[in-house]
């Protein structure tokens, strides 16, 4: 696991029914395409967050996969529809098989 990864995401309390709503993700990672190297030549391995999903009460909702040229501390910011109360997913999945996750709820009113 990547040492200072912090996923932070902002999500509103409650909405209507039918409200589309703005969802925003960052997770703090530094990042490694694995091209560059240490004080001693040696190459530092790559370390990404490869995936990003967002679910909403198990359905899918967003799904997307990265690449090496991402920049560091991904941010990501989408809607999604809110159709009745329940929560929101979400995970990160870094190339060292790490998984971060994090679960927000929003209530309908």
């Amino acid at each position: 696991m990547a040492s200072g990864v912090k996923p932070r995401v902002k999500v509103p309390k409650k909405a209507a029914a039918g409200d589309t709503i703005t969802i925003k993700t960052l997770i703090s990672h530094k990042m490694e395409s694995g091209q560059r190297k240490d004080d001693d030549g040696n190459i530092i391995p790559r370390s990404i967050i490869n995936r990003f999903t967002c679910d909403f009460n198990g359905e899918n909702v967003v799904d997307i996969t990265l690449e090496p040229a991402i920049s560091t501390n991904p941010y990501f910011e989408f809607q999604a529809l809110v159709p009745e109360a329940g929560e929101f997913k979400f995970t990160w999945y870094d190339d060292d098989g790490s998984v971060y996750e994090e679960s927000k709820m929003i209530a309908i009113g």
